[in-house]
């Protein structure tokens, strides 16, 4: 599979090879075997003008592109000007070949005019002819006015003939003079008030990657600039070469035409010149009057060449003056990206030293230092990417987004801060409460904005003494779950004791007795938390419960057991408890029962 993906990717580059030229229209390749007409004069001046015109991106660039098309567009007109002068008194050399397409060009010519003074004759003949030969010169007329068309199409196509055979230099420079006139027009009705075509480039950006293009953009327009600054300097250089080269020619030409002519001998009379000798000099004077035109023509063109160049010129140093401004504020992104490294670097130096010199607790302190570096990358992380990238333009949308995130990423965060006004409130926790959450049982000992914090303690009919473990929670279980809170106003609980009676004794007195110790010494509790229970019920119209203590038989294999269930308060748990054990052991000694066989007071 590797194999045929490569040979694919390796076949796509030689086609992108050997198909690069084909998109430059300008660069496709003559067909073989056909000629190939260049154009007699240039016109790259205007088109690479006009093309430049479409990089316009400000005001400024419009002015220096309009004063490019201007003095491109005279050059050009001067430059037809000048190719269909030289080519009217300069005509190419008769061949063999050119011969016989002149020959029946004329001939044609000469078809076409008698057939049209033909016409002219018959016209006039109809007119004044009397109503009998009317019908007879109407035939004639409508044959001749036949003969004429075929005529002139064969007048037509002998000029195309001349024309495509390259030997009609005139007829071509107007053929293409004429295109270039129709282009002209044609742009000037459907072109709408001249004005930038593209988007400028931010060269004041403030992000590093808005600077980055900025650049790109006018280092890509500058070079096509000064590509087009190079080609107008090739044709001034030609032109100048030509200038020199007619200078030198016209005056040859004018030092020849003012030589004196040869003297005659002396006593002899000088002949009249021969009339062809006139028509020669006519015929050199116009020629030298059409080479000083061109000589002027040479001097206008060159002058818009200069102008053209001012013009490239002008506008390559308009965006070079704003690749500088791109340029200096990408220095100063970069400075901005070194000096936040630069804080980072020297922030984590300080961080490393504060926590070094502070405290015995390593772990501890270790997590914090860990936390604060982290914290600190991460804002100079997010300053970097504001440096490169900016700041946002559709600020509310991002918002929105990022609000959006952040509730999913903090939703735990969220409701543990909801969490935390519900403990505060009326039903919640206080700070001493003896709460059991998630199966873990303990004593409040601090409530924070996300987390509240146990001492865990043992089961409550055991010891209940803290195991020494902190457990933290997150306040989350306010809302999505539930918790218990076995504290009121007075801190109340129920303990239990075990009393074992051993195979042979009679229990059920025992029973008697001992809830009557019992209820003695537990009543005053009994009372206050019923009171308190009535108090709290009372709101929810639901009935009080008995806080009075229960005694319950549970028979065993080794004889019954006594369980004994009592109210206390919560911090008087282990003096009650100590209590009624002293009060439960002199009970069974009264009862006569001997040491030996004293139960066992749980």
């Amino acid at each position: 599979m590797v194999a045929i993906l490569s040979l694919l990717v390796l076949a796509a580059l030689v086609a992108g090879f050997l198909t690069h030229d084909s998109a430059d229209p300008t660069s496709s390749k003559k067909s073989a075997g056909r000629p190939h007409l260049a154009q007699l004069v240039d016109e790259r001046p205007l088109q690479t003008a006009q093309n430049m015109a479409k990089l316009t991106a400000s005001w400024d660039e419009v002015h220096f592109s309009q004063q490019a098309l201007h003095a491109a567009d005279h050059e050009v007109d001067l430059a037809f000007e000048d190719a269909l002068r030289d080519a009217a008194n300069h005509p190419a050399p008769p061949t063999p070949q050119t011969t016989a397409m002149y020959a029946r060009l004329n001939k044609a010519q000469a078809a076409v005019n008698g057939d049209q003074a033909q016409i002219n004759q018959l016209n006039k003949e109809l007119t004044a002819a009397p109503e009998a030969r009317r019908s007879a010169l109407q035939e004639q007329l409508d044959l001749a006015t036949a003969q004429v068309e075929l005529d002139q199409d064969d007048l037509d196509d002998a000029k195309e003939d001349l024309v495509r055979s390259g030997v009609d230099s005139l007829s071509r420079i107007q053929r293409q003079f004429k295109r270039h006139e129709d282009t002209e027009h044609a742009a000037d009705a459907t072109h709408s008030p001249t004005g930038p075509n593209r988007t400028p480039a931010n060269y004041q950006a403030t992000s590093l990657l808005g600077q980055i293009e900025a650049w790109r953009m006018l280092q890509a327009k500058v070079t096509q600039l000064q590509a087009a600054r190079d080609e107008q300097a090739e044709l001034a250089t030609s032109l100048d070469q030509a200038h020199d080269q007619l200078d030198k020619q016209l005056a040859a030409e004018k030092a020849a035409s003012q030589s004196p002519a040869p003297a005659s001998p002396a006593g002899t009379k000088t002949p009249d010149a021969p009339p062809h000798s006139s028509r020669e000099a006519i015929a050199a004077l116009r020629r030298l009057s059409s080479d000083q035109k061109g000589l002027s023509d040479l001097d206008k063109r060159i002058q818009d060449e200069q102008e053209l160049d001012s013009a490239y010129a002008n506008w390559i140093a308009l965006l070079q003056t704003h690749e500088r401004s791109v340029v200096h504020g990408m220095i100063q992104s970069l400075l901005w990206i070194l000096l936040i490294v630069l804080a980072v670097y020297l922030a984590g130096l300080l961080i490393n030293r504060y926590f070094a010199e502070v405290g015995p607790e390593r772990t501890r302190l270790h997590t914090v230092r860990v936390v604060i570096r982290f914290a600190v990358q991460t804002v100079g992380v997010l300053l970097i990417v504001l440096v490169i990238l900016g700041t946002p333009q559709q600020m509310p949308t991002i918002l929105g987004f990022a609000g959006a995130g952040l509730t999913v990423a903090l939703k735990d965060f969220i409701v543990a801060f909801f969490g935390w006004f519900v403990l505060m409130g009326k039903n919640g926790l206080r700070v001493g409460d003896w709460v059991e959450i998630d199966g873990v049982a303990g004593e409040v000992i601090e409530i924070n904005l996300l987390r509240t914090i146990l001492l865990e303690t043992g089961n409550w009919t055991t010891t209940g003494h803290p195991t020494g473990r902190k457990v933290a929670f997150v306040n989350s279980y306010a809302i999505e779950g539930h918790f218990f809170n076995f504290t009121t106003s007075g801190q109340w609980l129920w303990d239990e004791l075990q009393i074992t009676v051993p195979a042979g004794q009679d229990p059920y007195a025992l029973v008697d007795a001992i809830q009557k110790a019992v209820t003695e010494e537990t009543a005053s509790n009994a009372r206050a938390a019923e009171e308190e229970w009535e108090r709290v019920s009372s709101r929810y119209k639901v009935r009080s419960v008995s806080a009075n203590p229960a005694v319950n038989l549970k028979p065993t294999a080794s004889g019954a057991e006594i369980h004994v269930r009592y109210i206390t308060r919560a911090h008087e748990r282990s003096a009650t408890r100590m209590r009624l054990n002293q009060t439960l052991m002199e009970l069974l000694r009264g009862k006569g029962i001997d040491e030996k066989s004293l139960p066992s007071v749980q």
